[in-house]
């Protein structure tokens, strides 16, 4: 046991100071001779195997499907400057309250999203973003990665965030192995690494030499974020040695210019800068919207343009009936994928841009995602076709209506298949009811071949089991996975299927907020407009769509087949019971508790229309205290704010 431990100790600092810093102490020789000695220490002592083993990171263990994890602290997303103008403009709105403000600039790994728990300095679980709220429990895959550490050199609790990432050598090589074996090539690094983290069989994820960059530690004590990224590296986590502390907005765009000359020179791909605020005891007074936090943003470096030929515009019809040209291209490849397809938005954005079918034109990826045409090469203009907006609808004929004020074009017609196919695609998606297996491709065909037409009749495909079984492309096992992820659905919480049901104006967050105040769908399609209106952050028009929606007869009829069918049209949280004490109010919890746990004291707050924050500001107006409170305590005396103890908590509670 002391030749075993000293052994992983060893070991896992020439890993750290090899992948991390850069700079090993032993050769490899030296390396490969420990870890052999450790192997076959732990063949003959199996139950003596420590968690931290570097072993451990070899791989081998394999899982049948991964598990959902809901992330303590949510993984938010940031918004995107473009330009010298707009990083000014954030530093401008930063000012409105604050002044003498220090940024931390970081380069934008262009990567995948993770989230490392840490209990007692031992890695517990590794969870990937998700849609911010719940993510995959991807912990025997994180593992495998040698730069993330399995122990910390302190033995602390700690949730950090950061990018997996796959350096360009190790993509290079990859698809250079899958090439010489028939295998289909990765399109890009991001793409690879996001492949690689989700395999069920981690010796796959260890044979894809995976790497990491940590930059963020949510429930940060320190006053600053570069204090929090020096802890980071103090524990053993890789934080990016490129990060730089600026004294102004000034500094982080000579930064952002030094980082766009250089960014080729890196062995890993970088999309841009993020700017951070460095004063963490800031962030709650300056705020967050509805998606982003106001105190970070990224700097998108500017778009990648290709020149190709437009050789026809074709159009589409989306769920709502709008109408989107689209530009048939001779296939270029553009950051990383093949594009043979760019959007061309509306008839406007055609006309303005003098755009014409035969054209040479540039295109891009808007937000690095979606190709569209941005312009026309007119020096290599000939034999070109004038583009002319269809009147009627491409699917089902029926005439386009333009409404006054709009710049796209609708197909109003309720049964037109086009609609109908991107509804129902719609549906199924990941935030709405969550169907894997029943991908755009599938969907489609399933309309085709007249098995689904509606939503209800998707729950109706297990009495067509056996002729889905038959068709091309599928078998028993892949027919009965949809049908079991079908049937699964049917549990879902509300705010899902209010999603689901493609209400215009009504997004995840809306239909989460919506169902906290009306936990069922016979409530809410009886609520009034007014009552509607009442609720903050939904407004005239949404309330409007909602009244007209659950007016239609069509549309009552079909949730009333769904309920038949023995889906779940109740919120599965809790119902917002609106109390004076708390409702609008901001809380901050601090220390530990023997009786309930945080994620419960926050639960109980929201319950009560309430919210939480992680920092102590003047806008806070209760400081929950339990045991070891440390600083933010002290701030709230400082600031004179409302202070619940233990006592005062239990008594909020019912427990007194």
């Amino acid at each position: 046991m002391e030749r075993m431990e000293e052994l992983v100790k060893l070991l896992n600092k020439y890993n750290y100071e090899y992948y991390t810093l850069d700079s090993p102490s032993v050769s490899d020789a030296e390396y490969d001779r420990l870890m052999q000695e450790l192997i076959v220490l732990e063949k003959k002592y199996p139950d003596k195997i420590m968690p931290d083993s570097p072993t451990q990171k070899i791989g081998g263990e394999i899982i049948s499907e991964f598990d959902k994890v809901v992330h303590n602290v949510g993984m938010f997303s940031l918004g995107n400057v473009f330009n010298e103008d707009e990083i000014l403009d954030f530093d401008k709105k930063i000012k409105k309250n604050l002044h003498n403000v220090e940024y931390v600039a970081e380069l934008k790994i262009d990567g995948m999203g993770v989230s490392l728990e840490y209990k007692n300095g031992v890695l517990y679980q590794a969870a990937t973003r998700g849609d911010g709220t719940v993510g995959e429990d991807i912990t025997h895959n994180v593992k495998t990665i040698k730069s993330i550490p399995l122990k910390l050199s302190e033995n602390v609790d700690i949730v950090v965030r950061g990018e997996i990432y796959m350096s360009k050598k190790s993509f290079e090589e990859l698809n250079a192995s899958r090439k010489e074996n028939g295998l289909p090539l990765f399109q890009n690094p991001r793409n690879a690494a996001a492949g690689s983290v989700r395999q069920l069989d981690s010796s796959i994820t260890a044979s894809r030499k995976l790497d990491s960059f940590l930059y963020h530690y949510p429930l940060t004590p320190f006053k600053t974020h570069y204090e929090s990224l020096e802890y980071m590296k103090k524990l053993g986590f890789k934080v990016n040695p490129n990060i730089k502390l600026c004294k102004n907005i000034y500094e982080v765009i000579d930064y952002i210019k030094k980082w766009t000359e250089l960014r080729d020179t890196l062995p890993y791909e970088i999309d841009g800068v993020v700017i951070k605020v460095n004063d963490v005891t800031k962030y709650d007074e300056i705020g967050y919207t509805a998606k982003v936090p106001k105190w970070a943003t990224a700097y998108k470096f500017p778009a990648q343009l290709v020149l190709t030929k437009l050789k026809d515009i074709i159009f589409t019809v989306g769920r709502t009936g709008m109408i989107t040209p689209n530009a048939v291209l001779e296939p270029v490849k553009i950051m990383g994928s093949t594009v043979s397809r760019a959007t061309l938005h509306n008839e406007d954005y055609v006309v303005n841009k003098n755009i014409k079918i035969n054209d040479y034109v540039y295109i891009t990826k808007a937000g690095d995602v979606i190709p569209e045409v941005v312009s026309v090469e007119l020096s290599r203009r000939e034999n070109v076709k004038d583009f002319v907006m269809i009147k009627k609808c491409p699917i089902c004929g029926e005439t386009l209506v333009k409404p006054d004020g709009f710049v796209d074009s609708y197909c109003l017609n309720d049964k037109c298949p086009a609609r109908n196919i991107e509804k129902l695609i719609h549906f199924v998606s990941r935030d709405a009811m969550n169907i894997d297996g029943l991908g755009e491709r599938i969907i489609e065909d399933f309309y085709n071949y007249g098995y689904i037409k509606t939503f209800s009749d998707i729950y109706k495909l297990k009495d067509k089991k056996e002729e889905l079984i038959e068709l091309e492309g599928f078998g028993n096992k892949s027919v009965n996975n949809i049908l079991e992820n079908i049937e699964n659905s049917k549990n879902n919480s509300m705010e899902r299927f209010l999603f689901a049901l493609g209400i215009n104006g009504i997004g995840a967050k809306k239909a989460k907020l919506i169902s906290k105040q009306f936990p069922s769908i016979e409530e809410l399609s009886s609520a009034s407009f007014e009552k509607l209106n009442d609720i903050k952050d939904i407004g005239p028009i949404l309330s409007r769509s909602i009244v007209d929606y659950f007016s239609n007869d069509d549309n009552l009829a079909e949730i009333a087949r769904l309920k038949e069918l023995g889906l779940n049209f109740k919120y599965n949280g809790k119902k917002i019971e609106i109390d004076e004490e708390y409702s609008g109010k901001r809380f901050v919890i601090t220390g530990s508790f023997d009786f309930i746990n945080r994620n419960e004291i926050k639960d109980f707050i929201e319950h009560k229309g309430g919210y939480t924050s992680e920092s102590v500001s003047k806008k806070t107006d209760v400081v929950i205290v339990g045991k070891d409170p440390g600083k933010k305590y002290e701030d709230a005396v400082k600031l004179n704010i409302l202070i619940w103890d233990e006592n005062v908590l239990k008594s909020k509670l019912g427990l007194m």
